[in-house]
């Protein structure tokens, strides 16, 4: 019996997907002739293109590019992308961390392509991508990847730029996941504040060998710049490219002074103009090395600005943070001297420069890593919760915008779709609901309802309630198959808003692992990497309600089981779903107000 059973199943499945290729063969092949017929080669309308020949006035010591010639020529071309879009002057508000993989030699080509990911109400999110070209071997290598934004600017008018419209599926998932990445550039500052004040530093001060150490003094770096019309746009503001140029000067200059060699810029934190600069102006730039990690260094920078020399006041511009490192002729980083801070504001720099190591650790690990590269549980704490809320939503996002989504099955109005990849099988129902889509997010954000309508959660506790918008749950989930022991997940569910019209309401779940809450003998631990729900108003008390599942290999065989129609428990669960919503549309009016 059982090996009919496997046969039955072997079968179900082996039709079900060589249907589904040809349903996905199929629909490629309409995609493709509907690309033909809007005429080959789309380019996006905001994008930009820069090619420059680095010359030896370009370069540095080193004969490498220097990095503050390719952020000038960064800005430019991420400005004219901006400007392309918003049809009016633009200034750069920001730019987000910049890892540099590569150095550019003289005689090779920097190749730049800058477009608008999202439009907001006046500031846009550009995406740059350099890469490096070898004129002579064609060999080509990526540089850095970049995100800026930047503000349109009218004097007599307040500007309100028209929306993107994504076409492709990198430019669908880029728009999506751009409102996320706003989100966490609105509460960076704050974000850092709450870590530095609330988060143990461990430093090695009083344990360090000081048999050599530099004095944090003598690193220190003071310039004075002329804003002239060359390094300013038509309207007269500093080009950001610029004043970044002359930072990464004066942050080299400090390096330099710590390891007495030429170091190498490696990245550099995310930062924020705070105000403009004009022609006229003098800025004051000035750096020190805050604190050094046996091979790399930080170097803090700030600038400031006055008009005229007799002004004792100077308007804050920006700080930034720059990671520097001395490599070898086998391009191996070296030891480093350890630096010995001044007392006072010197050491509070030098414990700060430990924590935003930390800080820039988990965004590059958590928010720059492909959802397949991440284990699928990562340790949360609040040093991290910023980032993985933001991976948690993001990664669902990315999810949502894929274009290979194949229909798989239809049952009184749900719809069963999915999506094979190389490495994962996801999954995704789909249903109509008459319920206001606000109520339809608040009822299923609260998961401790989720077993009144999911048989396969047991029981649901709050472990924690991390803000307004993200909490974290225990989930007690019956036994599956053969399995003896029941399941339990420890999941961080992140709840968002509409950002714009057009935006779905997003619920998004992802595992996480808490010391509070360690896998135990009673329970056999689940994970989710990715899973949560989406609703789209599509009028009047009428919700599309979708639900997204990036299937793990424990929960593999009952979803194609599934998927291949040989059990209907999804069609039973998301109907149950339904009418749990339809049951409770009416018990929210209160919290609808909040909203």
């Amino acid at each position: 019996m059982i090996q009919n059973v496997g046969n039955h199943l072997r079968r179900g499945l082996s039709s079900v997907f060589s249907s589904r290729s040809a349903r996905k063969s199929a629909s490629r092949a309409e995609k493709d002739g509907g690309a033909m017929a809007a005429g080959e080669g789309y380019r996006n309308p905001t994008e930009v293109q820069m090619s420059q020949l680095v010359l030896p006035c370009h370069t540095n010591q080193r004969g490498e590019l220097s990095v503050g010639q390719l952020l000038k020529w960064i800005d430019t071309a991420a400005c004219l992308s901006a400007e392309r879009h918003a049809g009016c002057p633009c200034v750069t508000a920001s730019m987000d961390d910049i890892y540099f993989e590569h150095t550019i030699s003289v005689g090779q080509v920097v190749n730049i392509k800058a477009k608008v990911n999202r439009a907001f109400n006046s500031s846009m999110e550009v995406g740059i991508q350099v890469a490096s070209e070898d004129l002579c071997s064609e060999k080509q290598w990526s540089v850095c990847k970049a995100l800026a934004t930047f503000v349109a600017h009218r004097e007599l008018s307040r500007v309100k730029l028209k929306p993107i419209t994504p076409r492709t599926e990198e430019e669908k998932t880029e728009h999506s996941v751009a409102a996320e990445r706003r989100r966490m550039r609105l509460v960076y500052a704050d974000t850092i504040k709450d870590l530095l004040a609330n988060c143990v530093i461990q430093d090695d001060l009083e344990s360090r060998d000081c048999s050599h150490t530099v004095p944090a003094e003598k690193t220190r770096v003071e310039s004075v710049e002329l804003v002239l019309p060359p390094h300013a746009n038509h309207q007269g503001n500093t080009f950001g490219g610029q004043i970044m140029a002359w930072m990464e000067n004066v942050a080299t200059i400090a390096a330099s002074r710590l390891c007495r060699a030429h170091p190498t810029l490696k990245a550099i934190e995310m930062f924020h103009f705070r105000g403009p600069s004009q022609v006229g102006d003098r800025l004051v730039l000035k750096a020190i090395v805050n604190n050094t990690f046996k091979h790399s260094m930080e170097v803090g920078v700030c600038v400031e600005a006055y008009r005229q020399e007799a002004e004792t006041h100077r308007r804050h511009i920006n700080s930034a943070f720059m990671t520097f490192v001395v490599l070898d002729a086998d391009d191996q980083p070296q030891t480093l001297p350890w630096i010995r801070p001044q007392p006072g504001d010197g050491e509070r720099r030098y414990r700060e420069a430990s924590a935003r190591k930390k800080i820039r650790l988990d965004r590059k690990y958590i928010v720059s890593c492909k959802q397949a590269e991440m284990p699928l549980s990562v340790p949360w704490d609040p040093s991290n919760q910023v980032y993985l809320s933001y991976n948690n939503v993001s990664s669902l996002k990315m999810l949502v915008a894929k274009d290979d989504w194949v229909l798989s099955s239809e049952t009184n109005q749900i719809r069963l779709y999915t999506l094979e990849e190389d490495k994962f099988l996801a999954f995704h129902l789909e249903m109509l609901v008459h319920v206001d889509a606000t109520q339809a997010f608040l009822l299923l954000s609260d998961l401790c309802r989720r077993p009144e309508w999911d048989k396969h959660c047991r029981s649901v506790e709050l472990v924690q309630q991390v803000d307004e918008d993200d909490a974290i749950y225990h989930i007690i989930s019956p036994a599956l198959g053969g399995d003896t022991k029941p399941q339990d997940f420890v999941v961080l569910a992140s709840r968002r808003k509409p950002c714009d019209n057009g935006d779905p309401y997003v619920i998004a779940l992802r595992s996480v692992t808490l010391p509070t809450h360690r896998e135990t003998p009673e329970y056999r631990r689940g994970e989710t990497i990715c899973s949560g729900f989406c609703f789209w108003r599509e009028g009047d008390q009428l919700t599309k309600v979708s639900y997204y599942n990036q299937a793990t290999p424990g929960f593999l065989n009952y979803v194609t089981t599934n998927v291949a129609g040989l059990s209907s428990e999804f069609y039973t669960t998301f109907k149950a779903c339904e009418q749990f919503l339809l049951d409770n549309r009416n018990d929210l009016a209160p919290s609808l107000q909040t909203l």
